[in-house]
Parts: structure tokens; C-alpha cells; sequence
């Protein structure tokens, strides 16, 4: 049985940082409107916090991707297990995901709605390892570089649990 060893974030530190990252955000795009699109299951308790701190019309959508399975290692095979509910041709959109590990997923995901001709598109992610990365992607907002350590809370889970944590924890076997 996996348990959480250590507390990487506690809870005030991860509201604080999503504050400050709903400011720049809503600095960068200023004047307009943004979809938000957050990467399921991991991203939706960052981003419905995000999604408050940015003071602009914002709408949301979500794409359901896999490349873990029930494994603490990313496969590298990404699989689109939810595709996006409208279309994004013209709009300034705004992926926002949990954690960047290998840059994979996200490589794949980015390269992919780019095809669908948004105005624009940038990245947001909570966690960033680079030392993980195999495929530079160009994040545009980071909340936290972390070790390479396997986390979960706040919407980072092992197998479906741990997700309610208020905090980024480290779980160790």
C-alpha cells in the first residue's frame, strides 16, 4: 500500500501561487475572451480555482488524454479518451494541466488542437519536473517546478485516490 511521506506544497502556498497565476493571466489577456481547457481528471481542481482568479470572460471545455494507465510511470502512448465539446478555430485558448512530466502528453495535445487553427494557444500547468522532460513543449505559465518525485493531491491521483487532498504531497510504495 502506497502512502503520502512528505507535504512538496501545502495548501496556502498552492492558493497563493494560483492567485498570482490567475493575475498574469488576465494581465497577458487583457481585452479578451478565453476558453480554458483543462486536461481530465488531474487539472479540474486547478482550474476551477485558476478560473476564479482570472478577472475576464472565460469559458471552459475538457479533453480526457491517458498515458498512464494505473502506472506511476508515463507509457509515452497517448490516447484521446474525451476530444473537445466545440470548436476552437479563432479563439484564444489556454490548455491548463496538472503536472508536466516527460512533455509527451502535452507535446501531443498542444500539436493537436494547433491543427484546429486557434487564434491562439498557450500552456498552463500546476507542476513542472523538467528533469523528466523528453519533448520541450512551450509552457507559458509554471506554478511550481517540483523534484522527480511521484505527487498527488489537488487533483493528482495514484490509481484513482488522493485526488481531495488540499496539498501536493509525495507518495512513496
Amino acid at each position: 500500500m502506497s502512502t503520502v511521506t512528505d507535504i512538496l506544497i501545502d495548501e496556502a502556498t498552492l492558493k497563493q501561487r494560483v492567485q498570482e497565476m490567475g493575475a498574469e493571466i488576465t494581465r497577458d489577456y487583457a481585452g479578451q475572451s478565453l476558453l480554458l481547457i483543462g486536461v481530465l481528471k488531474g487539472a479540474v481542481i486547478f482550474l476551477s480555482e485558476l478560473a476564479q482568479q482570472i478577472k475576464l470572460p472565460v469559458a471552459f471545455d475538457f479533453m480526457a488524454v491517458s498515458s498512464y494507465g494505473s502506472s506511476t510511470e508515463s507509457s509515452g502512448v497517448v490516447r484521446i479518451l474525451k476530444d473537445l465539446d466545440e470548436s476552437i478555430e479563432g479563439r484564444h485558448v489556454l490548455i491548463v494541466e496538472d503536472i508536466i512530466d516527460t512533455g509527451l502528453t502535452l507535446d501531443y495535445l498542444y500539436r493537436h488542437l494547433q491543427n484546429r487553427k486557434p487564434a491562439s494557444i498557450g500552456i498552463c500547468t500546476l507542476l513542472d519536473k523538467p528533469s523528466r522532460r523528453l519533448v520541450e513543449v512551450p509552457v507559458k505559465y509554471i506554478g511550481f517546478q517540483i523534484p522527480d518525485d511521484f505527487v498527488v493531491g489537488y487533483g493528482l491521483d495514484f490509481d484513482e485516490r488522493y485526488r481531495n487532498l488540499p496539498y501536493i504531497g509525495v507518495l512513496k510504495p
